[in-house]
């Protein structure tokens, strides 16, 4: 029998508490026990970043990170990224640009990218892509991903480009 413990964590901006075992990855945890499926499951070593989500604003492989580790914490997976029913900015970049192929690594991506523009605000290509290292693409779809996120990021100078990305159409809920 594994014990179990309680996790209490801000989930996506909402308090959230549920009983994990002591060997629960998060990446389990979230999936599982709180219906959060964007982060996916690939490889379960760390090494493709399909798992990304924010701990802390910091990315993490979900599935290298044991439940128990993130109490308390603030935690954002790719459904928190979208506001009121609006993808972010960041998600609109990655359509607009085509960057989104089969899909698999996609959410993974775009919360390696979240962090990387809080961190750099205004990254240069090389940048970003050192910055998505840690995350595999199948489909080798790197080049519209870099621009994704150059695209979300705007111009240098702080010129507003939000008339470079299109808004799109609500969420479902």
């Amino acid at each position: 029998m594994t014990d179990t413990y309680p996790l209490r964590a801000t989930i996506n901006g909402v308090p959230r508490s549920i009983e994990v075992s002591s060997t629960q990855t998060l990446l389990d945890a979230l999936r599982w026990d709180l219906d959060l499926t964007g982060s996916k499951e690939c490889c379960a070593e760390g090494e493709c970043g399909a798992c990304t989500v924010l701990v802390g604003g910091q990315a993490v492989n979900a599935c290298l990170v044991l439940a128990v580790e993130v109490d308390g914490l603030d935690i954002t997976t790719i459904e928190g990224l979208a506001t009121g029913g609006r993808l972010s900015r960041l998600q609109d970049a990655f359509l607009e640009t085509g960057a989104i192929q089969c899909g698999f690594c996609i959410p993974g991506m775009v919360m390696a990218a979240a962090a990387l523009l809080d961190e750099n605000p205004h990254p240069r290509p090389d940048e970003v892509r050192e910055g998505l290292a840690g995350n595999l693409c199948r489909c080798a779809g790197y080049q519209r991903i870099v621009d994704a996120v150059l695209v979300a990021a705007g111009p240098a100078m702080g010129d507003d480009a939000s008339a470079d990305v299109p808004e799109h159409e609500e969420l479902s809920a």
